[in-house]
């Protein structure tokens, strides 16, 4: 059966993107999103949840998001999900979940 791994993220840029270049030369930008869910809660009063989604884009997309994208800008972006695995300098093992923007 067929599987599909397909994000769409529609929200607030929290940060100006960081845009590092690889070892092939090929651009790397990061950034965060925010989400914001409205509800009412149990009191009655509205309440305001906000998730953070980070963002990872790679070559001429990471070059757009260089250009274009800014702290507080709207954005829609597509992408899957991605998690990774490594060990810090301290020595303990890291994992993060990311959005692979295409």
């Amino acid at each position: 059966m067929a599987s599909v791994n397909k994000a769409i993220i529609v929200g607030n840029v929290g940060g100006d993107p960081t845009v590092r270049i690889d070892a092939s030369g090929s651009p790397i930008a990061n950034f965060s999103v925010a989400t914001s869910e409205r509800y009412k809660g149990r009191d009655g009063e509205m309440q305001e949840m906000t998730e953070w989604h980070r963002i990872v884009m790679f070559g001429k997309q990471a070059g757009v998001v260089e250009q274009y994208v800014k702290k507080g800008n709207p954005v829609y972006l597509e992408g899957r999900i991605q998690t990774r695995t490594w060990t810090s300098k301290e020595g303990n093992e890291v994992t993060t979940t990311e959005i692979v923007g295409e």
